[in-house]
């Protein structure tokens, strides 16, 4: 059958690198009786495979149709070697770092069923270990300086492997072959436990003393993959003292519980949020209370996210005697301000919020916050696309080269692209000050180096007040390059289209609290014609009045006042000054030029206020 035998170079681009690829590879080769190599390049893999070529094409079909469970295959591309190598065997290569990178790699996973079998295994070697991993599992996006994904590239290279984690990281039959972030307890990072004026706590079980003070009612800052959490028990005392510590009035905290079955206690979960619960993303899912009147003190809301521990640490702090089953856990930051990523900065900036701290010493390279979403016919929709999720990118069918969009203010994030892959950041914050400015850019610059992306023009929302905006504008000044401004809603067609695959100009209802509008007022209920390169507006509710701008967004019982002027009514509410009820009834009558919203979320609002269910507003 020599005549049958074959040669082939196959290509990958996708998602290969870090999640178990080579292996998976090795493994078929041999049993397909298949000789070569197999390498990672800046493109993803490549592959020479020597042997039967009905072999090969068996190859090639398991690849496509059964690959790893972290990988994405995007495409292979095959061809046909002119000569045939005398391959003796099959070998894994050195990885090649050429001048261009696109590559892909893989989010932030949960723990897997593997790992977690030998963290609570009394008899294994990573017994208790809290940064055990594997090919299958653990950090990736948030230890990344650089591609292709190898250690010296994260912030794993602090930490030499020992004989032990290197024979598993060199072994291809092992479960930890090339699992960058490889190591145990004689070799990777550590954990200590500290007092929020930065003073240790003398402690040989860290885990078990934040256990300790977590029923104790106090508040823990707890350092994750992508950045700190504030925990605390649920008692009502305690949710309330965290409150008043992270200025957070009124805005839900997130829940996470044990298991699904704890969670279940104080919400309904569906098969497909259940699904969405347990994926290897693990994100906050919103879920419907069972009984809305109660945890007021968590969400005023009918609805909490819940998400389930994702982290080995998050799993020994539940699995600790079986003592705590659920813990809010909330981003570490004061509100408007990022995530707090950085040992140092938590010690300094968290000082004032939590009682005690558990750090530890691996370094967090690129902050990312908790995904927030929820289900819909058995789809997910996202309120905070990160951890997760991203650096997972949209695929589109023609290629957007080398654009930069810079977002809007609220719930920040960006989108590079580069040929038919846009790259859309992690959820970053609100834009309202510097530090989060900084962060924004920091980011950018970041994901513009890892994937080796210079933007060739810039796009940005219409409002001038922004700072994205203005971040595009000197942007494209300094690098001399093109800025498109598009209009708020405008945008929001065109991402549904897109969201949706249509490519034909279309009718699209935009309901939104606002955004600026062609005519200089706050949009945010429109009814426009048109699709990507232009719109339209066909109708929109009547605008309202906006006594004091931006304050009527809060004080929300301006635009109750707002409307019943207009029809010659009046109200009074009883939890706001008589002075400055006046004050803002003397503003509606008089001849000054007013901010005007014909947004629902304003429409919204002000009837809230008529209705008597809150004046004032801390959170949208």
């Amino acid at each position: 059958m020599t005549e049958n035998i074959s040669g082939r170079r196959i290509e990958v681009a996708g998602i290969v690198q870090g999640v178990g690829f080579r292996p998976f590879v090795h493994r078929l080769v041999k049993e397909l009786g298949l000789r070569g190599w197999v390498r990672n390049t800046n493109f993803g893999a490549e592959l020479e495979l020597v042997g039967q070529e009905e072999s090969i094409e068996a190859f090639l079909s398991k690849l496509q149709n059964n690959p790893p469970s972290l990988a994405l295959i995007e495409f292979i591309k095959s061809e046909k070697l002119s000569e045939i190598p005398n391959y003796e065997g099959f070998e894994i290569h050195s990885s090649i770092k050429s001048d261009s990178i696109t590559a892909l790699f893989s989010p932030d996973t949960c723990t897997c069923d593997d790992c977690l079998s030998e963290l609570f295994s009394s008899s294994d070697r990573r017994h208790d270990f809290p940064f055990i991993n594997c090919t299958n599992c653990g950090p990736r996006f948030t230890i990344i300086k650089s591609l292709p994904y190898d250690r010296q590239y994260t912030s794993m290279s602090e930490f030499p492997m020992c004989d032990k984690c290197l024979s598993e990281f060199s072994d291809i039959e092992n479960r930890r072959y090339h699992a960058q972030p490889n190591c145990c307890h004689d070799c990777g990072p550590a954990i200590w436990y500290k007092s929020a004026d930065c003073s240790e706590i003398n402690s040989h079980e860290p885990i078990l003393k934040a256990v300790s003070d977590l029923k104790a009612g106090k508040i823990v800052a707890i350092k994750g993959l992508g950045g700190f959490h504030l925990a605390c028990n649920l008692k009502s005392e305690t949710v309330i003292r965290l409150r008043e510590r992270k200025h957070r009035d009124e805005k839900p905290f997130a829940l996470m519980c044990r298991d699904i079955e704890t969670a279940k206690k104080y919400c309904i979960i569906s098969e497909a949020e259940a699904k969405l619960l347990k994926s290897p993303a693990r994100p906050i899912v919103l879920l419907r209370k069972k009984d809305k009147a109660k945890y007021m003190h968590i969400s005023e809301n009918s609805s909490i996210g819940v998400m389930l521990p994702y982290t080995p640490i998050q799993f020994l702090i539940f699995a600790a005697e079986n003592e705590i089953d659920s813990l809010i856990m909330t981003s570490a930051n004061l509100s408007d301000t990022p995530i707090v990523h950085k040992n140092e900065e938590a010690e300094k900036k968290l000082s004032g919020i939590a009682d005690t701290l558990l750090l530890h010493n691996r370094e967090i390279l690129t902050i990312c916050d908790d995904s927030v979403l929820r289900e819909y016919g058995g789809r997910e929709y996202f309120l905070r696309r990160s951890r997760g999720y991203v650096p997972h990118p949209i695929i589109t069918e023609k290629s957007v080269n080398q654009i930069l969009a810079c977002g809007v203010e609220q719930k920040a994030s960006f989108c590079l692209s580069k040929g038919n892959h846009l790259f859309q950041s992690q959820h970053i914050g609100d834009l309202k000050n510097i530090e989060t400015l900084n962060c924004y850019a920091e980011q950018i610059e970041h994901f513009e180096s890892i994937f080796e992306i210079k933007p060739r023009l810039l796009a940005c929302d219409m409002h001038p007040d922004y700072l994205s905006s203005d971040y595009a504008a000197k942007r494209a000044k300094q690098d001399n390059i093109p800025l498109y401004k598009v209009y708020h809603h405008h945008a929001h067609l065109a991402s549904c289209m897109a969201d949706n695959g249509i490519v034909e100009d279309c009718l699209g209802l935009i309901w939104d609290g606002s955004g600026y509008g062609e005519d200089g007022n706050a949009w945010g209920s429109e009814l426009l014609i048109g699709g990507y390169r232009d719109f339209k507006r066909l109708a929109g509710i009547r605008q309202i009045s906006m006594p004091g701008g931006d304050k009527a967004v809060k004080g929300i019982w301006r635009l109750g006042l707002s409307m019943l002027n207009e029809i010659g009514s009046a109200i009074e509410f009883s939890d706001v000054s008589e002075f400055e009820q006046s004050a803002v009834s003397a503003l509606l009558n008089s001849s000054s030029r007013l901010n005007k919203c014909s947004g629902m979320g304003r429409l919204f609002d002000g009837v809230a206020a008529l209705l008597n269910i809150k004046s004032n507003c801390s959170y949208e």
